[in-house]
């Protein structure tokens, strides 16, 4: 690993700032980064910032001995022209890569892109995704397919944010019941372990496999970390078409780095960590 580490796209973000805060103890020797952000934005705390609109300015001056480039800016709502929007900046980053010689690019892609999938979702299962965002996704990663440098994450829910989160701070959430009593079981992962991850796979010495799952083994119930959270949400009879259970399979992730089993409490944790919560 360099003693710069990598460039982080994407660093004025809600995953973008949670990550630098824990980066340097989640990942100590990945080097401190370089965390772009758009001009105007407020900056991550405590690391080394770089002021760049991607897709209006051309880049600036970069320093020697960057790791690798981290893509975490994208475009998450809005027409089908904004949501393109992301293959834009995937082809800038890849561009960026080559200009300076850097040989690794991570591409953060969602676990949207498998849909409906019930799960254990593999990298190479079907991919249906049932939103534009996800079909954004889905035509990002197949633009950048073939590219050698470049691996996209498959990225599951991420504690603390999105739209539980976001929701439950503002008052109770009704969430689905199954008959067996659950509530729905999703793929999760939080800021420490995302910043292990990353780090793990800039430092990896042989080549990446093109596409990743990225999340803790195993599947947590919604319930499960609110009650960790202490926030409020009640229950209700699923419908019909609630998907009880959306979980990825990351064997192969675990091939690069060992991962301890997700639970509502360590995730909960890390999302403190990274400021995500109170």
């Amino acid at each position: 690993m360099s003693a710069t580490g990598p460039l982080i796209l994407g660093a004025s973000g809600e995953i973008g700032r949670s990550l630098a805060r824990v980066w340097a103890m989640a990942a100590p020797g990945a080097g401190p980064g370089l965390w772009q952000h758009r001009p105007g934005t407020a900056t991550p705390p405590d690391v080394p910032t770089l002021s760049w609109n991607i897709l209006a300015e051309a880049p600036p001056a970069l320093p020697a001995g960057l790791s690798g480039i981290v893509v975490l800016a994208g475009v998450t709502a809005g027409d089908t022209a904004a949501l393109a929007l992301n293959t834009r900046l995937a082809e800038t980053a890849l561009a960026l890569a080559r200009a300076h010689g850097i040989a690794r690019v991570l591409l953060a892609s969602s676990q949207a892109v498998y849909g409906a999938h019930p799960g254990p979702a593999q990298e190479n299962s079907p991919c249906a995704p049932l939103s534009a965002y996800g079909a954004a996704k889905l035509a990002m990663e197949q633009a950048m397919a073939g590219a050698p440098e470049v691996t996209a994450l498959r990225i599951g829910n991420y504690a603390g944010s999105g739209a539980l989160f976001r929701a439950a701070r503002q008052g109770p959430v009704s969430l689905d019941q199954f008959p067996d009593g659950r509530s729905p079981v999703r793929s999760y992962i939080g800021p420490v372990s995302l910043a292990r991850v990353l780090a793990a796979l800039l430092a990896h010495p042989g080549p990446l496999p093109p596409v990743l799952n990225v999340a803790l083994p195993g599947g947590v119930e919604m319930a499960a970390l609110l009650e960790a959270a202490a926030l409020p949400f009640t229950l209700r009879p699923a419908p019909a078409t609630a998907l009880p259970e959306a979980v990825m399979d990351v064997t192969r992730l675990e091939g690069v780095l060992p991962l301890p089993p997700a639970t509502a409490a360590g995730l909960i944790a890390e999302a403190q960590a990274g400021a995500l919560l109170g």
